[in-house]
């Protein structure tokens, strides 16, 4: 069975919890400090997604909303 994701996304997502718990990871344009694990991993699954790593896609939701 072929990973879902790539040795070297996993180490961003690594970085990216060492960070959190040192107390220095920023969250995007307002650069507050992230103290969430959630956000942590998120950040780090979108900085190897913009470096073009091997990720699973987005989960996408699966209720619709239907207007009138």
């Amino acid at each position: 069975m072929a990973r879902k994701t790539s040795k070297s996304a996993s180490k961003d997502v690594k970085r990216a919890m060492h960070k959190r718990k040192e107390g220095t990871l920023k969250s995007g344009r307002s650069g507050k400090t992230v103290k969430s694990r959630k956000q942590a991993i998120a950040i780090g699954l979108s900085e190897a997604r913009q470096k073009g790593k091997k990720i699973a896609p987005k989960k996408r939701s699966k209720t619709k909303t239907s207007r009138k």
